[in-house]
């Protein structure tokens, strides 16, 4: 019955529209004709009409909420102790939040005017106001770490995210000024308990990097001499990424108890996923577990004259500072200095793929961000693999499916590839495979059309070693075409894990690599690639 209601309701809605104009008075005692009196009785009958929808709609929003009010303890149980973790930062971050909001609703309001007035009318971009991708891009640039770092989880989960927002997010740079020497210098101190020209024989004031969450500095080890790189958070961000992390919790959870349909979205869950990938981030200790964890891949499975992973100086690094040895090489872009190191740039490219590719099952996680400023040739051959801030775990059941994708993939059998991607985005639909086939035929065949030119710049001087790709164009193409294929899956009513958007793009920046050292080469097809489960019978027990 509530449901019959509700659709009653919901059927009736739309005379709400116009329940704000008034109907003409009639004089009682006015002579009427039998067709104005009909015509006042319509007009009567509508009024009625109206008052009951808004009476039936209240009702409905009533008996939603007398239906959770068992859950209202645990809501509040839950927001408490949200607001006790947060501390009083979060008063200071929500004035800092007003003063966005205002900044960027001023751009928009600015915007708009010079739009009002033009034939072509308000664009659709401006219409959502704040809630548009462009200006709420804008909101999350001013509101800094948090929602800079929140805005490229969005650009890099085209399978949580509305198309036009992941590509809005694009452009959401993770760029920050640098904090003063001096104040890194007190954080190390805070940090190590030691004086530092007693750990280091000199640190660089000018750092290598400087992002929105840490900061990069080149240093020397006093008694090994060796060559490191300092990784220090930034002061003050982990207090703020707590705080602004915790209100995006609590709104999706009161967003969740009014109604309770966006359940269905898994609204909390995405938070809670956000917020889990995030506070990983800000503390060194798990990035160092992680370098760790496939340092120790490479040496259990046989690739450590193949590849490494930087050396994490336990003593000197801990929860805020990541101390790492300073790893020397080019990026696997760079052509023609990968043609100096080694006699043949394809065989490297085996390499990267065979390592990563056995990464997937046979450590606890993957590198999940092989841009060209991650991926390298060492001065001695090997594949180096940098930071490891963004890590990705894939479960048995999406790996099965992935490797009959692949396989699929390698072989343009399209129907195979529907056939695994409905698995891996499994619902209770029917699914007509044939049209989903066609459909990625299309899309697929335009990856060969994609640019693979990409620029490669060096950090300062001509000793420098810190190389970074400039990635963006070559990163909107994928995304595109990420995009075009997750359209196309959820028209049929597929839904993927997001463990799926991170391999999918590093196939994707392998395919770029692929490209430019190995033209000849099919990544997929090459039988000196291995991707198959087989290589879990090697599997030590440390990685069971």
């Amino acid at each position: 019955m509530a449901a019959a209601a509700r659709a009653a309701s919901a059927a009736r809605s739309p005379l709400l529209i116009h329940h704000h104009r008034r109907l003409p008075q009639v004089p009682s005692g006015a002579g009427i004709g039998a067709g104005q009196g009909q015509e006042v009785g319509r007009r009567r009958a509508r009024v009625g009409l109206r008052v009951f929808a808004r009476y039936s709609q209240a009702q409905d929003f009533s008996t939603r909420l007398q239906d959770r009010v068992g859950e209202l303890p645990k809501l509040v149980e839950d927001l408490l102790q949200t607001s006790i973790s947060t501390g009083p930062r979060g008063a200071f971050r929500m004035a800092q939040g007003i003063q966005a909001v205002l900044g960027v609703g001023g751009e928009w309001l600015t915007d708009l005017s010079k739009t009002a007035n033009t034939s072509a009318g308000i664009p659709t971009q401006m219409q959502l106001g704040l809630l548009s991708p462009l200006y709420l891009r804008r909101l999350f640039e001013r509101m800094g770490a948090t929602y800079i770092k929140l805005g490229q989880f969005i650009a890099s989960a085209p399978t949580l995210f509305p198309a036009e927002y992941v590509e809005e997010f694009q452009n959401c740079f993770d760029k920050a000024p640098a904090v003063p020497y001096d104040v890194i210098q007190s954080i190390l101190r805070e940090e190590l308990q030691q004086p530092l020209d007693s750990i280091y024989e000199y640190i660089d004031p000018v750092p290598i990097a400087s992002a929105s969450i840490a900061q990069v500095h080149a240093a020397r080890l006093k008694n090994s001499q060796k060559d490191v790189v300092i990784k220090v958070l930034k002061p003050g961000i982990e207090d703020t990424l707590v705080a602004d992390l915790n209100f995006i919790y609590v709104v999706a959870r009161v967003l969740e108890f009014l109604n309770p349909e966006l359940q269905r979205t898994s609204l909390v869950g995405i938070v809670k996923d956000i917020k889990e990938s995030m506070l990983e981030e800000v503390d060194f200790r798990k990035e160092a577990v992680n370098i760790q964890a496939f340092q120790g891949y490479i040496d259990a499975m046989g690739f450590d004259r193949q590849a490494k992973a930087p050396f994490v100086y336990q003593n000197c690094s801990t929860k805020r500072v990541l101390t790492m040895e300073r790893l020397y090489g080019v990026p696997l872009t760079d052509l023609d200095s990968i043609r100096s190191l080694v006699p043949d740039p394809e065989l490297t490219l085996v390499t990267a793929l065979n390592v990563w590719f056995g990464s997937l099952i046979s450590c606890e996680s993957f590198h999940a961000d092989v841009h060209a400023g991650n991926l390298w040739l060492l001065r001695d051959g090997r594949i180096g693999f940098i930071d490891f801030g963004i890590v990705g775990r894939i479960s048995p059941r999406t790996w099965a499916a992935m490797e009959v994708f692949l396989a699929s993939f390698a072989t343009e059998d399209y129907d195979a590839m529907a056939s695994a991607l409905s698995e891996m985005g499994a619902t209770g639909n029917d699914i007509n495979i044939d049209e989903f086939a066609k459909d990625l035929r299309k899309i697929f065949s335009s990856i060969q059309d994609l640019d693979t030119e990409i620029i490669v710049a060096t950090a300062r001087g001509p000793d420098a070693t810190a190389v970074s790709a400039n990635v963006v164009l070559d990163e909107r193409q994928m995304n595109a075409l990420f995009l075009d294929m997750v359209r196309v899956s959820e028209s049929y009513g597929l839904k993927f894990p997001r463990e799926f958007a991170l391999l999918m793009k590093q196939l994707l920046y392998f395919d770029r690599y692929t490209r430019l050292l190995a033209p000849s080469m099919n990544m997929l097809r090459d039988e000196r690639i291995n991707i198959s489960t087989n290589r879990q019978s090697r599997r030590t027990d440390g990685f069971q």
